[in-house]
């Protein structure tokens, strides 16, 4: 295995990307709770396409991601292992508590930019944390791989701005590892997700194989 036998499921993101991600997020709650046209958007407009300029000379010309060595031109390719959202905006962020091969806890809280209905978040935001934090679990267990199934069912709604625990059960069979996660609100199961992925270790991953970042 490459890296000093540590696996590998692509590049980690720059430090730089992680601190936007935050301050990205933050700002677009703060976009969807203005009441009032706002001057500081009106600037924040012009200088947006200065910026996306500006940062076109530096990115590769091609959006597809960058898999082995060749491909120059292509995008350097993140790791979704973990953490997805410390440097993805468009991800929730969560924190475990604690993680092992057969369960697994910890917390979140979803800001603004995840609501769906007043106040609660959206189904389909729920969806992508259960795949998230289940799949963080697999490759922390260096055991992972495409998911089959993902089912969630609601129980009760789910607020946005609340701090929620979640917990992970997981049973691991030959080909397949099969995940129960819930999301709950002072012990009140509010939605479960049940997930079933493919078993494989991260040698056997196409991400093993994206190319590494450009010196």
């Amino acid at each position: 295995m490459a890296d000093g036998d540590t696996p590998r499921f692509g590049e980690q993101p720059l430090a730089q990307t992680v601190a936007a991600a935050g301050a990205l997020r933050r700002l677009a709650g703060q976009l969807l709770s203005l009441e009032h046209p706002h001057p500081t958007v009106d600037a924040m407009l012009e200088r947006l396409g200065e910026w996306e300029n500006e940062l076109a000379g530096a990115v590769n010309p091609d959006a597809s991601p960058r898999i082995g060595d060749g491909a120059d031109t292509r995008r350097v390719y993140l790791s979704h292992a973990f953490d997805i959202g410390a440097f993805n905006p468009c991800f929730p962020e969560y924190e475990f508590d604690r993680i092992d091969a057969e369960t697994a806890s910890g917390h979140v809280t979803f800001p603004v930019v995840y609501e769906g209905p007043p106040g609660l978040v959206h189904g389909g935001f729920l969806a992508v944390f259960f795949d998230c934090v289940i799949q963080h679990q697999n490759c922390a267990t260096e055991l992972s791989g495409k998911t089959w199934s993902l089912n969630v069912m609601f129980r009760r709604p789910t607020p946005i701005l609340t701090e929620l625990s979640f917990d992970i059960v997981r049973e691991q069979a030959e080909r397949d590892v099969t995940s129960t996660a819930r999301l709950s609100l002072d012990g009140e199961v509010l939605c479960t997700g049940e997930a079933a992925t493919l078993a494989l270790s991260p040698d056997k991953l196409t991400a093993f194989n994206f190319g590494k970042r450009r010196t």
